[in-house]
């Protein structure tokens, strides 16, 4: 199966750019409703994910109350829990189930390395799921 049957396209994605403050970050993810995004640099490659968490022990570090304080912090400079791992457009189901299991979505790149889109998790426990159901449908006919 291509995986790219579930991608969902950059033009649909939420994401931040890597010179972007922690003040955009929190009002993009606040706008879109997403717990996490991923950052990409000016060239349009994927260089990591940003999480609520992320933002949250950020600003408890920097004890910052005050929104107008977070327009002067780059979003490179908070500290990341853990970057999501992307594939490539090429990867098999495998890799993506694997990926999937430990990300709420898996950031999917091309073969220059520029971010296209991503695949979340719901579509692909979706797509188990009507494999499970078919499996059960043939063993019952």
């Amino acid at each position: 199966m291509n995986i790219l049957f579930f991608l969902k396209p950059k033009s649909e994605v939420a994401y931040i750019y890597d010179y972007h403050t922690l003040r955009q970050a929190l009002e993009i993810m606040e706008y879109h409703k997403y717990s996490s995004v991923p950052i990409l640099n000016k060239e349009g490659e994927y260089v990591g994910t940003i999480t609520e968490g992320d933002l949250l022990w950020s600003l408890k570090r920097w004890n910052l109350l005050n929104l107008k304080d977070a327009e002067d912090i780059s979003i490179m400079k908070i500290d990341r829990r853990l970057d999501y791992l992307s594939v490539s457009a090429e990867s098999d189901m495998e890799d993506l189930i694997g990926r999937v299991m430990e990300q709420n979505f898996v950031p999917v790149v091309d073969d220059q390395k520029h971010f296209i889109g991503i695949i979340t998790r719901r579509d692909i426990i979706g797509y188990c799921y009507d494999k499970i159901k078919e499996c059960e449908n043939c063993e019952n006919h």
